[in-house]
């Protein structure tokens, strides 16, 4: 029990995942099934849908998104500011800051990670960590969608009997395009909205929120 409440948020998000993510598999089979039928298809089976590249394609095209808006941010954050909120760094804080107030080097703890202690690659490697891990799971979900997304494409231009295209044509479509950037807004504009409303409202006993009682101006003070 002990474990299972200090591990609760990500337990709890877990399991919110496995659900949605096998919620969409059930709506989206029985969009797909209809789609077919409408078309004089044959329907597919649970597992042939969540196997085919329609389902991959929906499912890397938010994936990707939100891995591009926590690496964004993440990386934004280490030099842009925002007067008021909790999901910035004072502004006389902006930048890498000083080995000291990262606790690295000799400033490093006695519980301090191995590697925050070591100088050289080792050292830069695991102080940009977050950042690379975000960064390199937004290109492979993107990529994935590509490819799952191509064939998908293909499909349907197949069943309209038209030639299929290649995936460097695909990724330099209207329809690629146009798939990425409907989630990339939304993403920029929750992020936006978070920074913002973050500043006069307040969620008490969040952390994502300041204090109830902290001032207006009050900057990178969480609850």
């Amino acid at each position: 029990m002990r474990w299972l409440r200090e591990n609760s948020l990500s337990v709890a998000f877990l399991a919110l995942f496995l659900v949605t993510v096998g919620g969409q598999a059930v709506a989206g089979l029985h969009e797909y099934n209809d789609q077919q039928l409408a078309q004089g298809l044959t329907p597919i089976s649970f597992l042939a849908y969540v196997a085919s590249s329609s389902y991959a394609v929906d499912v890397a095209e938010n994936w990707q998104s939100e891995y591009l808006q926590f690496f964004l941010f993440i990386m934004l954050t280490v030099w842009l500011v925002q007067k008021g909120s909790p999901e910035s760094k004072e502004p006389h804080a902006a930048g890498a800051e000083s080995d000291e107030r990262q606790q690295i080097g000799r400033y490093a703890d006695d519980d301090s990670p191995k590697w925050a202690r070591v100088k050289g690659p080792r050292l830069w490697l695991f102080s940009n960590s977050l950042g690379l891990v975000m960064g390199t799971i937004f290109l492979l979900s993107w990529l994935a969608q590509s490819v799952a997304g191509q064939a998908a494409y293909n499909s349907e231009r197949l069943i309209d009997l038209r030639d299929p295209v290649s995936w460097g044509t695909y990724v330099t479509s209207a329809e690629f395009w146009n798939r990425s950037l409907q989630n990339w807004q939304s993403e920029m504009l929750a992020v936006l909205s978070m920074v913002v409303l973050s500043i006069y409202l307040r969620q008490r006993g969040s952390p994502e929120s300041k204090p109830v009682g902290a001032a207006h101006t009050s900057t990178g003070v969480e609850g």
